[in-house]
């Protein structure tokens, strides 16, 4: 089979192998491709040549070229286009080619076994290209026809050469009708060709089943010929250029009509508006041997590039002043939109790994594997999950946020739907805390032979002594004595729990689900715990700094049974996640998976975290939490709202914990990267402090933009889940907060206030009060009545007998 990217070198088109589907699915959704298809068939047909192009028919020449090509691929691709009458109207025209389109998918696809069919696309104006298996035995045009007359529609006999490229459209399901995998499987062959040194031309034939190295024996050579195109002009890279010179002022996509007096300053004021945060050197440019053939081949070309790339995060005094204005307006544009300068939906969404804060690519050890292992859709809700797990390792760590030095105590809930990915998250919890879990093994089995040791000696005087192993790991699934008895063996480390269905947490606990409240939010604070019981045979727990992380995952409704009172400030203690509606989602084609590797690199990270002991005061992080609750504070007194007001006030100290476990993770893949994980462990132990010095240099912008991402969106689940809740209880008559000196109402004497008349006797308070409790109400409890109101400031005495509303 054969797909084939096409690309422009020195001005001649060459072809590129498209490997798997993932690759092929991206070229079609890059760049302009959206943009362009659109304009396109609003009538602007010139920038049909901007579109990806791609040949399913031939193979390149040796030297990776397109034209002349002479070997046929075992693939056809056909372009079926509909040409309607010239005597009909305009109108007639457009409903005839609207009824002909129609009928194509389904004919197609109604015989894609009798063809062979591996693609099926629309094509960008009037009609449908499609690429199926080739007949050996019918040369191209043979081919072309034979598929004519099982399909009944008629061919372009215009494209009926090997070497005819398509332009492609995009990856959307009206546009890319069917494709089957069978469509890449020969790109391993051709590059095994390669590498055995054999012409294309032999690819399947005697003569390379017969080559002496296996298949096996040549993998190892085949990254050498892939990397050999790993650096060209990609769709990403073109949309990045393209986004720049528009930044620039200039025209994007007209490159050719600069002229070459205009050259070289107008490449200095693309590279002005940040090229090189886009993209590396090389790709650079690649970009500009396709965008400039002429100018790419001189010697200011490349000095230009190689001297911005050098000198680009020193002083740009080589820019003159309008270039240096044109950078700065760009920024300031992109600072007011708060995003990368991405041109449409589509760019951003093939560029959000190069842009986001949160690019997998700039995470750390660790971290970054988490994402990969569930996939980026669910970058925020594993990035929420493991964190605890981080902030429970590295126990002896204690931040300085507003002046207060507290371990990195986090409570972490992933709300979603079922069947919404939550249950990814499950193994990269696990992987973080393998080592815990194997401790936990070896308790599991000590406390087997304790009670085994216990049974035996129940009717004996002597009992064994009671077992206090300091497990860390501890279920959820358990009973509040039990619990607080594992919180209280801990040794002073910080203990950590996890489930994965809250359901059978709000299950379990039931009515105690006030108990593991006030548990959750005395671990956030760190601060003491205590359980007295009556019974000498009853748990008593004295924890004088209760340090425990917990991760929840959930339904939404789950999560409203976990959290049943929205004024007590257990909801604003924990950090919520939420999965993206995949309803409609189509599922992946490589669906992510925790790999060997991944969890290898998780674990490297996770056993150096608990060698880093002692307080840590980080500045800059503070300074950008201050920055952000002053920006919440302006934002929510200008509209009023109460609610996000106080929610920002523990969000922020919440926020900074999370992004001082993802810079824990960054020093820690610093270290291993220098030192090797041995090194790195030796490193730790004999220079204490070094962690620390460290810390503090992994404030970069970089991190600090996490933060921002991580704070926002703490704030906005929050308020998608809680605003309303919390509005009615506090509006709630049931709320006993007074903090504008109302009085609270509680009960039946609030009812008998309000019936009250503004002056009233003493009869008339015990008329009431026989109407609402009955005939037992004696003259004493209504006097006591009135003084706890008199008391309260609710009534004054005016007579001996006569009472008035305060």
């Amino acid at each position: 089979m054969s797909v084939h990217f096409i690309y422009l070198k020195d001005g001649a088109k060459m072809m590129r192998p498209v490997l798997n589907r993932e690759e092929y699915l991206r070229l079609r959704n890059g760049g302009s491709q959206k943009t362009n298809l659109s304009r396109i068939r609003q009538g602007e047909v010139k920038l049909k040549g901007d579109l990806v192009q791609m040949n399913y028919s031939c193979l390149p020449n040796e030297d990776g070229s397109l034209k002349g090509s002479k070997t046929a691929s075992t693939t056809v691709g056909m372009d079926v286009d509909f040409n309607a009458p010239e005597s009909f109207s305009a109108g007639e025209q457009q409903a005839w080619l609207k009824e002909q389109m129609a009928k194509v998918p389904e004919l197609v696809l109604g015989k894609k076994d009798a063809l062979g069919l591996l693609m099926l696309e629309r094509s960008a104006t009037k009609g449908y290209h499609l690429v199926f298996r080739r007949r050996q035995e019918l040369d191209q045009e043979g081919n072309l026809k034979w598929a004519s007359d099982l399909l009944g529609v008629k061919y372009d006999k215009g494209a009926k050469d090997i070497t005819r490229v398509y332009y492609t459209t995009t990856a959307a399901p009206e546009e890319l009708l069917y494709l089957d995998d069978d469509i890449f499987l020969a790109e391993e062959s051709i590059f095994k060709s390669k590498a055995l040194g054999l012409p294309l031309a032999t690819i399947g034939t005697q003569e390379y089943r017969n080559q002496g190295k296996s298949v096996q024996d040549t993998d190892k050579e085949i990254p050498k010929f892939q990397d050999s195109l790993a650096v060209e002009a990609t769709a990403q890279t073109l949309a990045a250029f393209d986004l720049c010179v528009e930044q620039a002022g200039l025209k994007a996509g007209k490159m050719d009509v600069w002229g070459e007096h205009n050259w070289h300053a107008n490449l200095m004021a693309v590279l002005s508006v940040g090229v090189a945060k886009l993209m590396s050197r090389e790709q650079l440019k690649a970009v500009v041997r396709l965008r400039l053939p002429n100018y790419c081949q001189t010697d200011d070309c490349r000095k230009l590039i190689d001297y911005f790339y050098e000198k680009y995060d020193a002083d740009k005094g080589f820019m003159n002043a309008s270039l240096r204005e044109i950078n700065a307006k760009s920024q300031q544009e992109i600072s007011q939109q708060g995003q990368s300068p991405l041109c449409d939906e589509a760019e951003e969404e093939q560029l959000s790994t190069v842009n986001s804060p949160l690019s997998t690519k700039k995470l750390p050890q660790g971290v970054r594997d988490s994402i990969e292992a569930v996939g980026e859709s669910l970058e925020m809700p594993v990035l929420t999950a493991i964190c605890p797990c981080i902030g429970a390792l590295a126990t002896g760590v204690r931040l300085d946020v507003h002046g207060e030095k507290r371990g990195l105590n986090l409570i972490a809930y992933i709300a979603g739907d079922f069947a919404s990915g939550k249950g990814k998250i499950d193994p990269v919890v696990d992987a973080w805390m393998v080592e815990e879990i194997t401790l936990n093994k070896m308790y599991e089995m000590q406390e087997d032979e304790w009670i085994r040791k216990k049974l035996g000696a129940k009717n004996k005087k002597e009992q064994p002594e009671e077992l206090k192993l300091p497990w860390r790991y501890i279920t959820l699934n358990n009973t509040v004595a039990n619990l607080a008895l594992r919180l209280a063996n801990t040794q002073g480390k910080h203990a950590f729990s996890f489930t994965p269905e809250a359901d059978t947490l709000a299950e379990k606990w039931k009515s105690d689900m006030s108990n593991f409240s006030v548990m959750l939010r005395q671990s956030y604070d760190g601060s003491r715990y205590e359980r007295e019981a009556k019974s000498a045979d009853a748990v008593r727990v004295h924890i004088e700094h209760l340090l425990w992380n917990v991760s929840m995952c959930g339904t939404p409704d789950a999560l409203f049974r976990v959290v049943r009172n929205y004024t007590d400030g257990f909801q604003s203690r924990i950090a919520i996640a939420r999965t993206p509606d995949n309803t409609y989602s189509q599922l992946e084609d490589k669906v992510p998976v925790l790999t060997q590797r991944q969890t290898e690199r998780i674990g490297q990270v996770a056993h150096l975290l608990p060698l880093m002991q002692g307080e840590v005061v980080l500045p800059k992080l503070e300074a950008k939490g201050r920055e952000w609750l002053e920006k919440i504070r302006m934002e929510t007194m200008k509209n009023d709202d109460r609610v996000k007001a106080k929610q920002r006030m523990r969000i922020c100290v919440t926020a900074q914990r999370m992004t001082c476990c993802l810079m824990l993770c960054k020093v820690c893949e610093q270290l291993i990267q220098k030192h090797g994980l041995n090194g790195a462990e030796t490193l730790l132990k004999q220079k204490p402090t070094l962690w620390k010095e460290m810390l503090v240099k992994t404030q970069t912008a970089q991190m600090l933009e996490v933060y921002d991402v991580i704070a926002d969106s703490l704030m906005d689940n929050a308020l998608f889940f809680f605003r309303d809740r919390i509005e009615n209880a506090f509006k709630s008559r049931d709320y006993v907060g007074n903090h504008n000196g109302e009085r609270s109402k509680r009960g039946r004497n609030d009812t008998i206030y309000e019936r009250l008349d503004n002056q009233f006797t003493f009869a008339q308070a015990m008329q009431h009060s026989i109407a609402m409790k009955g005939t037992d109400v004696t003259l004493n409890s209504v006097r006591q009545m009135l003084k706890n109101w008199h008391k309260q400031g609710l009534v004054v005495q005016i007579d001996q007998e006569q009472f008035r509303k305060a």
